[in-house]
């Protein structure tokens, strides 16, 4: 009898043994020769990556922290609004994501956020100037620092955010900067991977959420300005499989989405979902312009910039030599098939006036629910 025991804690010896092996692919060697321990994932998980993602109280910030903590990853967010980043707390397990606050003007504060991670996102970007930030500030200077401190650390990998049309030479300020931002990085680490998205449509976007809202009113190009809009799960895939890949070092990716519209078809195609006609009146851009200007200086909150109204005017070019999302073996999503989900809270209220929810409208709900009523 007394042999029965011990043969049951030699089995359970045994599993706890086969449970916990790990095979030899699980170490992968970065770049600069780091050893890292690569795990499955899950949001329990504990891998060996360190990544720092600035700019992540953005809108495109949650999509990217979230799928880096929950394949076990330990993200660092630096931040400047306390308010602001609260939503990031829950996105990972307990203890897996770290709040560092920081000043883009602090050199310090940016090393202390990235000294011990292998990789960096930078997201940091601005749409307009305000009295503590210029658009050279935020995405010239910014870049700098942070570049520096990765190169000074040698980090293993820099994934720096940047925007369509990213041009040193563009008439737009926003797309000026965004382009000499680049320079700037390319210039102090050269294996900098440059990601440059279109127009990102999602939650809390700057594009179905804006064309929706009341507060969408003037226009400076009847909205004919014209772009391959992209969704942001697409885009956080993307910045996901590139911590992965190291071949994606150095290299210059275009995001962009299926199918080419202008500002006006997207605004047709809201005013469909929330069965509203909003209203978009157009105005000279030698009067929008400045008035848009001097609204930024009056307002803390943005409603309408000068930037705004420049880019109406310059449709996207896309770079032929830059890889897509097709070199990262993803296929994006069209704009015209998420419309219904983003876009429910701002239905009219004539909306329940029409008959019962379709079949396929059906069909759209469950993608979007955890629980459902089938057994």
């Amino acid at each position: 009898m007394a042999s029965f025991p011990t043969a049951v804690r030699s089995s359970r010896k045994l599993a706890f043994s086969l449970n916990q092996a790990r095979h030899i692919s699980d170490l992968s060697i970065t770049r600069t020769g780091k050893p890292i321990l690569r795990v499955q994932g899950g949001r329990s998980s504990l891998g060996g990556h360190t990544a720092t993602v600035f700019g992540a109280t953005g809108q495109l910030g949650r999509y990217i922290v979230n799928r880096l903590a929950r394949q076990g990853c330990q993200v660092v967010i630096p931040f400047r609004e306390e308010m602001a980043k609260r939503h990031l707390k829950v996105t990972g397990d307990l203890g897996r994501v770290t709040f560092i606050e920081y000043d883009l003007h602090n050199t310090e504060s940016i090393e202390a956020s990235i000294r011990h991670s292998d990789v960096v996102y930078n997201l940091v970007g601005r749409n307009y100037p305000t009295k503590n930030f210029s658009l050279e500030d935020v995405h010239v200077e910014g870049t700098e620092r942070i570049a520096e401190a990765v190169a000074k650390y040698d980090v293993d990998r820099y994934i720096h955010v940047s925007s369509y049309n990213a041009d040193p030479n563009s008439p737009a300020d926003f797309f000026a900067t965004k382009g000499r931002g680049e320079q700037v990085a390319r210039s102090i680490f050269p294996e900098t991977t440059i990601v440059r998205p279109a127009p990102i449509f999602g939650f809390e976007d700057n594009l179905l959420i804006r064309l929706a809202g009341v507060t969408n009113l003037f226009t400076s190009n009847n909205m004919q300005e014209r772009f391959w809009p992209v969704h942001s799960i697409d885009v956080g895939q993307a910045l996901e499989t590139m911590l992965y890949d190291d071949t994606t070092a150095g290299q210059t990716y275009e995001l962009y989405g299926p199918k080419n519209y202008s500002t006006a078809e997207i605004a047709e195609m809201v005013d469909r979902e929330i069965y509203k006609k909003r209203r978009h009146i157009n105005v000279p851009r030698a009067i929008l312009k400045p008035a848009a200007g001097l609204l930024n200086k009056v307002l803390w909150w943005p409603i309408l910039s000068a930037e705004d109204v420049d880019r109406e005017f310059i449709d996207q070019q896309i770079d032929e030599s830059a890889k897509t999302f097709a070199d990262l073996g993803i296929s994006p999503g069209d704009i015209s098939n998420y419309t219904y989900h983003y876009l429910q809270g701002y239905r009219s209220s004539a909306y329940y006036d029409l008959p019962p929810a379709t079949e396929k409208e059906k069909r759209e709900d469950k993608k979007y629910l955890h629980v459902t009523d089938e057994l």
